[in-house]
Order: C-alpha cells, then sequence, then structure tokens
C-alpha cells in the first residue's frame, strides 16, 4: 500500500495512481474506493478531487490520450509515407503493451464535449497527416482513418490477449507484414 500525506492529494496524482492501477490490475478494476485504499485514506477525502469512479475513469482516459499522442508525436517527428505509418503503428501498440490498462482506458466512450477537447483530436490530425503522405482526402481519408484504427486496434486487443501466442509465424513478423500490406492498400486506394 503507498501511504502519502493526504496534503498531497490532488486530482493529477489520483488520476495518475488510477493510471497505474489500471495497468496493474485493469482498467474495469479501477475505482475510489480502491484508489483510497492504496494512498491509506478514507474514500470520502477523494470527493474533493474527484466526483466519482467515472469521473476518475474519464480523468484516466484523457490522461493516457494524451501519453498516446505525446508518443506518436515523437515517432512521427520527420518522417513521412511507410516509415510513418509505421512509427504511428508500433508507438500505439508499444504503448498498448506496456500500458494495458491505460490503453484500455484510451478507448472509454466520452461525452461529444470532452472528446472534443480531449488529446483524441491530435490522434486524428496525425492519422491524417500520414494519410497525406498518400493523395487521399475526403471520404476516403476517413475511410483510411477508420480502416487505421480498426486494424491497429483489433490487432493490439488479439495479440493481448494471447490470440496469437501459439502458433508461427512470430507475431512480430506478422506486425510487419501488416504495416506492408497497410502501406501496399493505402498506395493504391481503390476507387469509389
Amino acid at each position: 500500500m503507498v501511504h502519502m500525506a493526504r496534503a498531497g492529494l490532488t486530482t493529477e496524482r489520483l488520476t495518475r495512481a488510477g493510471a497505474e492501477l489500471a495497468d496493474e490490475v485493469g482498467f474495469e478494476q479501477v475505482t475510489v474506493s480502491e484508489l483510497a485504499r492504496r494512498f491509506d485514506v478514507k474514500v470520502a477525502s477523494l470527493y474533493s478531487h474527484v466526483k466519482n469512479s467515472h469521473d476518475l475513469k474519464t480523468n484516466i482516459a484523457l490522461l493516457a490520450l494524451e501519453e498516446l499522442a505525446d508518443r506518436v508525436a515523437a515517432a512521427l517527428a520527420g518522417r513521412a509515407g511507410k516509415d510513418a505509418l509505421a512509427a504511428f503503428a508500433d508507438a500505439y501498440r508499444d504503448y498498448a503493451r506496456q500500458h494495458p490498462g491505460r490503453y484500455a482506458a484510451a478507448r472509454l466512450p466520452l461525452d461529444q464535449e470532452t472528446a472534443a477537447a480531449s488529446a483524441g483530436v491530435r490522434h486524428a490530425q496525425m492519422t491524417r497527416a500520414i494519410l497525406r503522405g498518400y493523395d487521399l482526402d475526403g471520404d476516403d481519408q476517413t475511410h483510411a482513418v477508420r480502416l487505421l484504427g480498426s486494424v491497429f486496434h483489433g490487432y493490439v486487443s488479439l495479440e493481448a490477449s494471447g490470440g496469437f501466442s501459439h502458433s508461427a509465424p512470430a507475431s512480430e513478423v506478422t506486425w510487419s507484414r501488416i504495416i506492408d500490406a497497410l502501406d501496399a492498400l493505402l498506395r493504391n486506394w481503390p476507387e469509389s
């Protein structure tokens, strides 16, 4: 149990501790009462910083989206085309592997106002920036954004649940081939 001075409690500290808890026990298991146990305080002392477990989970989701956007932005710096696509995909997958609870938090449905103010907007902008290198625009760009999100999330989720651990070829090889296939598809996008 982590003992901290009650005076040290802040929304940011609780959010970060909640994110660490999510990575340890799973995002669904994160509650205000579990966090209070971690800080060795009464649940009531957390309510001046978070309204309830949903508020805490929303804060964790916003933190995860921000962290992931920062990682992707750093990975994309100076890259274009397939190199940018691979860097984006690898940053996304690495984050999901290193922070499974936070990654799950980043998938939390947010209300429209919260979503519009979140780093989720940056994710969409960065994905669209990658796609500019593939000469896609309008609806085709939106379709491609959805395709990439579906493939990356689907693969990461299946991999996390052990879906590829018992067969050859290795998951790393498949991931690399998926990036190759996506690059080829994006360069040869079908006509509507």
